[in-house]
């Protein structure tokens, strides 16, 4: 019953990055729309108001209301996810991250060395620096990761394997994700991307990608 509710679910509540507004997720929205899906746009001040603030209103937004599905890119789905940590009890049936760097950004820590730096990430930085904790939550959550090495975070840190240019593809891969998959994009062309929303609209009906890499 619970998997039949899950495929049933059509509801999709977005949850956009730093330095980032809701109207930057309109390409995306467009695309799950496009899949039939009812899409909704959460959006938060990420530099002045930061993690902590934004937790709370996801949770109380989503709060007994309908079942839903969460997507997050990059900053957005660390905060979904510790939305889902802070409340389990919240009726999310899926959880969809884009280039989140669930396991701490380097290009983050790199910013943050420096105070005129630091800045830019305001109260976000922490977060970013250092990731989250293991998932062993009930919400089963995927990563659609970007491949294409085209963003600022090449000026600011090395990437030893595969990156979307601002976050490493290992920096993604954070322990209890039910599936994991790569798409080539940027990190910031995954809000773009035809074969992300793809990827990300197929997880959310059916707990699994088209072709996935082993989870983490």
């Amino acid at each position: 019953m619970r998997e039949q509710a899950q495929d049933a679910c059509r509801r999709i509540v977005l949850v956009h990055g730093i330095w980032n507004a809701k109207s930057w997720l309109a390409p995306l929205a467009r695309r799950l729309r496009a899949e039939g899906l009812e899409v909704e746009v959460f959006g938060y001040p990420s530099i002045l108001g930061g993690p902590e603030p934004a937790i709370d209103a996801l949770v109380e937004r989503l709060a007994n209301g309908p079942p839903t599905h969460l997507v997050g890119h990059s900053l957005g789905g660390l905060i979904a996810l510790e939305a889902l940590r802070r409340e389990p009890r919240l009726p999310v049936q899926r959880m969809v991250c884009l280039g989140s760097p669930l396991c701490g950004s380097g290009a983050a820590r790199s910013l943050g060395r420096r105070a005129w730096t630091g800045l830019l990430l305001g109260r976000s930085g922490r977060l970013l620096r250092t990731g989250c904790r293991p998932w062993q939550g009930a919400v089963p959550v995927g990563m659609v990761a970007g491949n294409v090495a085209r963003g600022f975070g090449r000026l600011l840190t090395r990437f030893d394997g595969e990156s979307d240019g601002t976050v490493a593809v290992e920096e993604t891969r954070l322990p209890g994700l039910a599936a994991h998959c790569t798409v080539r994009a940027s990190h910031t062309g995954l809000v773009f991307s035809a074969d992300a929303a793809a990827q990300a609209a197929h997880f959310l009906r059916h707990g699994c990608f088209h072709k996935e890499t082993a989870p983490a």
